[in-house]
């Protein structure tokens, strides 16, 4: 599942949802298949039900939410639970990101990215040197 703009300016998962949408989405998370109603509880009363069935039933036409329905007209009940836990969401999207930039700009990013680890978290440094000592060891 591909997100469709990333927002390079915000944090967390904002860079790929919306304010309410990352909400939403860490609730489901947290609480693994949830109904609106308890969404809407959780998020505060100031938002309508209909607001945050919106946003579910949005984030399920997206592909990151899977509803189920049960029952017909008002006796109808809709739940909704993740396609993805939220590790794999962030693994698959960083993973689309830089595939993307490293095809597109290749020595830059890869550049950047090792300045990046050089400036980051001594142990970043160590991982990326062990990834690199064990892809010459399996280079044919």
């Amino acid at each position: 599942m591909n997100v469709q703009r990333m927002k390079l300016s915000e944090e967390g998962l904002r860079r790929f949802f919306g304010p309410l949408e990352a909400q939403i989405m860490e609730i489901v998370w947290s609480r693994g298949e949830v109904m609106i109603k308890e969404v809407q509880s959780l998020l505060g009363e100031e938002l309508s039900f209909n607001t945050v069935m919106t946003v579910l039933n949005r984030l399920s036409e997206k592909g990151h939410l899977k509803k189920n329905t049960i029952g017909k007209g008002r006796n109808r009940i809709s739940t909704f639970h993740p396609v993805q836990s939220k590790e794999e969401f962030i693994q698959e999207q960083t993973r689309i990101v830089t595939t993307e930039l490293v095809h597109e700009y290749g020595e830059i990013v890869l550049n950047h990215l090792f300045d990046a680890v050089q400036q980051a978290d001594p142990s970043l440094r160590e991982l990326l040197e062990a990834r690199i000592d064990e892809w010459k060891r399996d280079k044919p």
